[in-house]
């Protein structure tokens, strides 16, 4: 028994020397692909500006960008599928992830202009169950803190509608089928024109978004530096740290919004 268990830790210590073995020419690697699980939502809005610049930086190295629910995003990222998965929900439900915090993020109401929510100041949750809703799979986007939001207020929102893609809700909304409720970052300056958004932060818990990486994973210096451009507040010891699944993960009411 004894035998089994310093066999184990043995295993342990040369998992956590390996994290720094890599070698230098593959660390310093300048080409090569990073291959990256995450939802529409953040491919659509939070990502654009990070690719773009990455490549700048690293013009050889190829970007594959696999899309999902975040449980099929987790299970690539655990499988070795991807080099990092970007999600939200169902990342506690995979233990050979090191998951690091990144952002908070909220949600907004969008509706048409002239709708008669746009009359109810503060919004409460009993002023979206009068209407039908259109909102996220559930599993995606943190659809299931909205669902708990109305449990808490013993109401059952009328859910006409679901999709994955932010854009897809604000077109049903724009159809009149419903309101819709997207991540706040889904919102941008060409929605305008025909939608209003209405915070609800104060209504629905933010959820956080986090960089998944498997645990001891070798990562070459432009993976880290994808998730310094992603998200330049997260220091490369942090990452490292919660690969050797140590230390301890920033507060989520400390992190910055999206």
């Amino acid at each position: 028994m004894l035998e089994e268990e310093l066999g184990l830790a043995r295993g342990v210590v040369a998992q956590v020397e390996q994290i720094g073995q890599l070698s230098l020419g593959d660390q310093l690697a300048t080409s090569g692909v990073l291959r990256i699980a995450t939802t529409h939502t953040m491919t659509r809005y939070k990502l654009p500006a990070v690719i773009t610049e990455f490549s700048r930086r690293y013009p050889e190295v190829s970007i594959q960008l696999h899309q999902g629910a975040p449980a099929q995003l987790a299970q690539m990222a655990q499988n070795g599928d991807v080099e990092m998965a970007i999600a939200t929900e169902s990342m506690h439900l995979f233990d050979e992830l090191a998951t690091v915090p990144c952002y908070r993020w909220g949600r907004s109401v969008v509706v048409p202009h002239g709708h008669p929510l746009l009359d109810c100041q503060p919004l409460a949750m009993a002023d979206l169950a009068r209407y039908p809703l259109i909102t996220y799979v559930f599993g995606f986007t943190g659809r299931s803190k909205m669902d708990k939001a109305f449990g808490r207020h013993g109401l059952s929102p009328r859910i006409v509608l679901t999709a994955t893609d932010s854009d897809i809700i604000k077109h049903y909304v724009r159809l009149g089928m419903g309101v819709g409720v997207i991540a706040t970052s889904a919102f941008d300056e060409g929605d305008r024109e025909s939608l209003v958004c209405l915070n609800i932060d104060h209504l629905i818990a933010s959820s956080v978004a986090h960089v998944c990486l498997r645990r001891h994973a070798h990562l070459r210096d432009y993976m880290y530096d994808f998730i310094h451009l992603y998200a330049p507040h997260v220091s490369r010891e942090t990452v490292q740290l919660a690969l050797l699944n140590q230390g301890t993960p920033a507060p989520s009411a400390t992190l910055p919004w999206l």
